[in-house]
């Protein structure tokens, strides 16, 4: 009896870059990762943390893509000047010089020298948006995910053969004091974020598992 594939999603996030000495996207890879609904509907969520650096995206990034066999992927990065959250529809092929990466290195060249010059998410934006209204969260489109290390690492994942988004969130407010009351910390931020981001994350999954099922058909058809 064969036994079905566990699906499997991959979260990434960045660490630390100048001026950011706390990257929150990292922490909210996490809180995704670890969310307890994965393991009531029998998924495997791994985060990944990549060091805001070019040479992590093929070291770290390109042999995670290409071996562990993710069914989804859902990348978050941080914009400090966005006031909510930006659901990027697309990468492209080029870097700026300008902006060193953590190590102090700057890309070589304008281009990643690819043979596409952008390439575009297969999500749909108005199920996302209808995902992230629903915790509370009014995310708006983007077609511009910047010329650094996010849309570097986004124009790579998008060559992958399954549902791949990037996700810009604003940097948190300066935290105060917490509030000792239960439903205070039920309704943190943090986790009403994560909750949201779990439900986009599911969305890839079922958007990639109805395109397997649309190609499984079509090539029973051409055999038949």
């Amino acid at each position: 009896m064969t036994v079905a594939k566990r699906p499997r999603v991959l979260v990434t996030g960045f660490g630390p870059f100048p001026r950011m000495p706390r990257n929150p996207s990292a922490a909210a890879a996490r809180r995704v990762a670890a969310s307890p609904r994965w393991r009531i509907l029998g998924i495997a969520a791994d985060a990944l943390v990549l060091p805001t650096a070019y040479a992590a995206l093929e070291t770290i990034l390109d042999p995670a893509l290409e071996t562990n066999g993710f069914d989804a992927i859902l990348m978050i990065g941080v914009a400090s000047r966005a006031k909510t959250i930006r659901i990027e529809r697309r990468a492209v092929d080029r870097a700026s010089i300008l902006c060193p990466d953590a190590a102090g290195r700057r890309p070589a060249r304008l281009t990643m020298r690819q043979r596409f010059p952008d390439r575009s998410t297969r999500a749909v934006p108005a199920q996302v948006r209808a995902t992230l209204r629903r915790r509370g969260f009014a995310g708006v489109l983007s077609q511009d995910a910047g010329r650094y290390l996010c849309n570097a690492a986004y124009f790579r994942a998008l060559a992958a053969p399954v549902p791949v988004l990037f996700i810009h969130i604003p940097k948190p407010p300066q935290a105060t004091r917490p509030v000792p009351n239960r439903r205070r910390r039920r309704l943190d931020p943090r986790d009403r974020l994560a909750a949201g981001l779990v439900g986009v994350a599911l969305g890839l999954l079922r958007q990639g598992r109805a395109h397997r099922i649309v190609r499984l058909r079509a090539d029973e058809r051409l055999g038949s």
